[in-house]
């Protein structure tokens, strides 16, 4: 892991009180100790960053079966994935399949692989993964006890370690028994949930589970911002530090999946009788942005 950088300030001295200082600071001296200034943060600008208006990479779902491979792949497994889930992901076109113009992702109440529920995880990963930019997707959520979909981003190559070192940027997180509350929020070493220190905001927005809504990050050097439906709801400006603060200057890829239990999907139970449940995708959407 990269080590927090100390400046050391010396001042020059001519050779005999160098030397007299060399010595009184070996034997533990306080008075000619040096002086240890802590680093200052990198002020950061926020250049008003633009965004290019046609999408450099996109799906629109205007096909019929398995998720495109050229653009998907799959997390497979039962796992647990760090939050006690309950589901087993698989690649099944009963978990994951695209029709009707949409992408529709499955949770079913069912024995898969070892887990009582299945369902799917789709990445971009190694065949979508960005640095900066803007991605939108239009989506409709499941609803009821136990579901926790989310559209969401992680770093592809982790360069300052495991989470959540390496950082975590959930741009629409939603679940059941908390009906119409949608979260986005950021997760970096020094600001994540487990330490209570998270960057997130709510919102709450009739419908999410009857009709198709806009989730959107806009992510620069200087911030990333969040949008429900065009409205900006989030913003978590670069505080110029270090990477424990600020990993998100690496490249990321995006997640679509609809978990279920878990410790925040599950803390108030699963109730079976709702299932199947699904998350359907009418589009996802990402816009390079114009450096300047």
């Amino acid at each position: 892991m990269p080590l927090l950088k100390k400046t050391v300030m010396l001042t020059f001295f001519t050779a005999p009180i160098a030397l007299l200082l060399s010595l009184t600071s070996c034997s533990g001296g306080g008075e000619g100790d040096p002086i240890i200034t802590p680093p200052k943060p990198v002020e950061q600008v926020d250049k008003n960053w633009k965004f290019e208006s046609t999408a450099t990479w996109s799906d629109e779902f205007d096909y019929d079966g398995l998720p495109a491979t050229a653009k998907w792949d799959y997390d497979l497994g039962g796992s647990g994935w760090g939050n006690n889930e309950k589901q087993n992901y698989t690649n099944s076109i009963a978990n994951g399949s695209v029709g009707n113009g949409m992408l529709t992702i499955t949770a079913k109440k069912e024995s898969s692989g070892s887990m009582a529920y299945s369902s799917a995880r789709l990445v971009t990963r190694n065949k979508m993964d960005v640095l900066y930019g803007r991605i939108e997707v239009k989506a409709k959520l499941p609803s009821g006890k136990g579901t926790w979909p989310a559209i969401w981003m992680l770093p592809t190559d982790r360069a300052y370690g495991d989470w959540p070192k390496s950082g975590e940027i959930d741009i629409m997180e939603h679940v059941g028994y908390d009906q119409d509350n949608v979260h986005f929020t950021t997760h970096s070493e020094a600001y994540y949930f487990k330490i209570n220190t998270q960057k997130s905001s709510t919102k709450k927005i009739a419908g999410v589970s009857t009709a198709f809504h806009t989730y959107r990050v806009d992510w620069t050097p200087y911030a990333i911002r969040g949008y429900f439906d065009g409205e900006k709801v989030f913003e978590f400006v670069n505080e110029g530090k270090t990477y424990k603060e600020w990993p998100f200057d690496k490249r990321f890829h995006l997640l679509l999946n609809v978990a279920v239990g878990g410790d925040w999907g599950g803390a108030q139970g699963i109730d079976d009788t709702i299932f199947p449940q699904k998350m359907e995708i009418d589009y996802v959407r990402y816009f390079k942005m114009i450096d300047q």
